[in-house]
């Protein structure tokens, strides 16, 4: 007997609740079952099997009181952000488990609830960046443009503001690329341009599959442009009109 063939594509784990500080179960996909066909350029990665999509899975929800976290946010809560958390979301809150698998409906709703969450708290700006990421991700999916594009534009805020508080660790060459291909996607090309070209030109980046992609983005903006008919990048660096 093949015993593999009967390995479920779901695992549990369990995860303290920073809120109500129980602990409960709640799904993972395993990696023999994450296989991507295609990475978009903003690291978006589609599955060959939408079913067991690792993306439904990010977000824990606890079903006693709501709490929706990642392995990335905050393990502990002060006094004050739980009481935040009472107030604006626990109140109104019936108990339901996320637990098990996930429909890409359930998948929105885990995402929402972690933005809310994070938004409550004060999560970080990373945190609160990236599932707003997600959920454009979500969205591009079902092809769903103007919510992707909403959410693309709220995620590039958050990212924004992580790259303004940071000053001490500039040279983040992943989120400056990631600002700059949010940008594109966007439609601000003078602001990808600056983005781009800073992971091109500034030496002590030194993160080269970063300075690859922004060139790739780079071109891909160019002929974008083009096809517009609007200033390239390349003239506008020539005019010194782009300030890095």
């Amino acid at each position: 007997m093949n015993s593999s063939a009967e390995v479920e594509p779901l695992y549990q784990i369990d995860v303290h609740c920073p809120q109500c500080e129980a602990t409960y179960r709640t799904s993972r996909v395993r990696s023999r079952f994450k296989h991507a066909k295609q990475v978009d350029s903003d690291f978006c990665q589609h599955y060959t099997n939408e079913r067991y999509n690792p993306d439904y899975y990010v977000v824990y929800v606890c079903a006693h009181c709501g709490c929706a976290t990642t392995e990335n946010s905050k393990k502990q809560w002060t006094d004050k952000q739980k009481s935040q958390f009472q107030e604006r979301i626990g109140k109104q809150w019936t108990a339901r488990d996320y637990g098990g698998e996930r429909s890409w409906e359930l998948a929105l709703q885990t995402y929402q609830l972690a933005v809310l969450t994070a938004q409550t708290i004060q999560e970080s700006d990373r945190v609160l960046a990236g599932l707003l990421h997600h959920t454009a991700w979500l969205h591009r999916y079902r092809n769903n443009i103007e919510q992707e594009m909403r959410y693309l534009k709220f995620a590039l805020q958050a990212y924004v503001s992580v790259f303004e508080k940071e000053a001490t660790e500039l040279n983040d060459a992943k989120l400056i690329y990631i600002m700059g291909e949010l940008y594109r996607r966007l439609g601000q090309y003078q602001d990808a341009a600056k983005c781009f070209a800073r992971l091109i030109h500034d030496k002590k980046i030194l993160d080269a599959a970063m300075i690859r992609a922004a060139r790739e983005q780079w071109a891909v903006m160019r002929e974008e442009m083009q096809a517009q008919k609007l200033e390239t990048p390349d003239d506008m660096f020539q005019e010194k009109r782009i300030v890095l």
